[in-house]
């Protein structure tokens, strides 16, 4: 039987996506990944100065900086740039709206991603509803696994795209159905395909029974990485075969399921 280091070296990911909120990020030294991307969650949720040195000495470390919010404002109060330690690389993201102030909601996102891009010119570029802006800014496209994932990185190829593509995905390695309800469920539920096919006021959990079921297990396999091993594997290696450079994998059931 694997373990969960080796089930996940053997899926076939490149990188760990850790949220500070939900466990110590040092766990990504436990996880055979060379990889790890941090999750912003709110000032208060980053990681301290010596937690991300002592990743980056052992990974590579990807440091989500959200252009709007202060502290990480190329436009304003940019304080917090100083502050990441050497070697700690950076996702430039226009944050998502939940870790927003009212006003850092209002600041606009393309004159800050151009120069927070000039600034660290090797970070990832997170696409995030604002896809036409983050492919002029240049860099990593930094995606988020969909539907229309294949769709858009065969036409990004075809249309002579040759730089990288990245794509974050929550991933369980189960072929259980309950399991996956219980780990990507909520996430699914808030695709906004997904939230519109719902009945009202169903649960997103084990519990959806019928057509919330139906919906929620369907849109599990378009927007995370479930399934056996094999499975994933094949599902990222058809996702390579595209155009796809690395595959980033959120643990849905919790950081242990990757680490050794």
């Amino acid at each position: 039987m694997l373990t969960a280091g080796r089930a996940v070296s053997k899926a076939g990911l490149d990188a760990v996506a850790l949220k500070p909120a939900e466990c110590d990020v040092r766990r990504a030294l436990d996880i055979p990944l060379d990889i790890v991307a941090i999750d912003y969650e709110g000032r208060h949720r980053i990681p301290d100065a010596d937690v991300l040195e002592a990743l980056a000495a052992e990974k590579e470390v990807r440091l989500t900086t959200p252009v709007r919010v202060d502290g990480f404002d190329p436009l304003g109060d940019d304080s917090l740039y100083e502050w990441i330690p050497e070697g700690v690389q950076q996702v430039l993201v226009a944050g998502h709206p939940a870790y927003l102030t009212d006003e850092e909601k209002g600041r606009p996102v393309a004159p800050r991603l151009r120069v927070a891009r000039e600034q660290a010119p090797d970070a990832w570029v997170g696409t995030e509803g604002i896809e036409r802006i983050a492919l002029a800014a240049g860099g990593t496209q930094y995606e988020l696994l969909s539907r229309s994932t294949r769709r858009d990185v065969r036409a990004l190829r075809a249309a002579g795209y040759d730089g990288e593509v990245a794509l974050y995905a929550p991933t369980a390695l189960t072929d259980d159905d309950d399991e996956i309800l219980d780990a990507v469920g909520a996430y699914i539920s808030r695709r906004r395909p997904v939230a519109r096919a719902l009945p009202d006021g169903s649960p997103t959990d084990s519990s959806a029974d019928g057509r919330a079921r139906e919906v929620l297990l369907k849109a599990a396999r378009d927007y995370a990485l479930i399934g056996s091993v094999a499975d994933v594997r094949e599902r990222i290696d058809d996702l390579r075969d595209i155009g796809v450079d690395v595959v980033v994998g959120y643990p849905a059931r919790g950081v242990d399921e990757f680490a050794e």
